[in-house]
């Protein structure tokens, strides 16, 4: 414990999404340094989050009680000042995940000793700084290869479960039509069923991560609005949720053809929105961000919000920014643009 106190703190650092890939990569390769590293060495799997927003990752929720690991053994952000650490000279970080730190945490560049991801690379590897980048379907299936060739032995059911579900999850059950999955995603997801033929097949596995994604029946209404926001950026900031139950938009939505969303009126009992069903299910998130930048980038040019009887036209949303993402399930609120021009003059 003395030793501990006095010696480099290693954290693994996962992305600011802390989704599953994140989650259980940076507890996996923090497990695999502590196992190969000397006995003077504390490696630490940092969530990079807050406590609190564990519980909007309903899938990461299921897949650690689905582990058996409690969720109090976890490590957040906001227990651990990563800041004094390396004001003291002791921290070290390796990145999971991701490649580069955002600017928000700049200030610990100096500290980072490894990557290890799977996104486009943007880090130039050092002699200080080693950087595995690949472009695989998921992190951990990365995480997985290293402890395969290093140090198999540090396996079990448990840490093998955890590795195949996230693979499983971010390859969408290794199916080559999502276009996501790489021979080397296959690879190891066999490997690791060839090792623990006791791991539940990948279909089920993939069906109930799929639906503990979507579950939302433990969140409140802060929580449900929280949960997988976007944001985009004109002369306004503008939040657009997921919420399975209603949407924030503007009147600019309601005529929108290029998609169609659909919508009808619904009940609302909050005097300031208009509440709707969205009939068109298959207008997704993704489908709905580009018009509200296609909005902002109209109010930009022609100055809508100052005019609140200038109606913009809706230009068609190019087809090749759409991704296909889950059916949105609810209706959408409206609210004005002098509305949103009186909340958001501050910003």
């Amino acid at each position: 414990k003395d030793n501990y106190l006095q010696s480099y703190v290693h954290v693994v650092l996962g992305n600011e999404a802390c989704d599953v890939d994140s989650m259980v990569s940076a507890m996996a390769f923090a497990y695999f340094l502590f196992k190969t590293a000397g006995d003077d060495l504390l490696v630490l799997p940092l969530m990079n989050i807050r406590q609190s927003d564990l519980a909007l990752r309903s899938d990461s929720v299921f897949l650690l009680r689905r582990a058996a690991l409690p969720q109090h053994l976890l490590l957040f952000r906001d227990q651990l000042d990563l800041r004094a650490l390396r004001r003291a000279g002791r921290l070290r970080l390796s990145l999971v995940d991701h490649n580069v730190l955002p600017s928000s945490d700049a200030d610990l560049e100096g500290a980072v000793v490894e990557v290890l991801d799977h996104h486009q690379a943007e880090r130039t590897p050092s002699p200080t700084c080693p950087v595995t980048v690949e472009m695989v379907g998921s992190c951990a299936t990365l995480v997985t290869e290293r402890i395969i060739k290093v140090a198999p032995q540090i396996l079990d059911q448990q840490l093998a479960f955890l590795l195949y579900a996230t693979v499983v999850l971010d390859c969408v059950n290794m199916a080559a039509a999502a276009g996501k999955v790489t021979p080397k995603d296959s690879c190891y997801v066999a490997e690791l069923e060839a090792r623990f033929p006791s791991l539940p097949p990948r279909g089920a596995l993939f069906q109930e991560l799929q639906k503990a994604k979507l579950d939302v029946s433990g969140l409140n209404m802060e929580q449900m609005l929280i949960k997988d926001m976007k944001a985009v950026s004109g002369s306004l900031n503008v939040a657009v949720p997921v919420i399975y139950l209603s949407l924030e938009v503007s009147s600019y939505l309601q005529r929108a053809q290029s998609p169609a969303l659909g919508l009808s009126p619904a009940p609302c009992l909050h005097p300031l929105i208009s509440a709707f069903h969205q009939g068109n299910a298959l207008a997704s998130r993704k489908k709905l961000l580009p018009l509200v930048q296609d909005f902002l980038r109209e109010c930009d040019g022609a100055g809508c919000l100052g005019d609140a009887e200038e109606e913009p036209a809706v230009p068609p949303t190019p087809t090749n920014s759409l991704v296909d993402g889950c059916p949105l399930d609810g209706g959408l609120p409206r609210i004005t643009a002098e509305e949103l021009r009186g909340k958001f003059d501050d910003l």
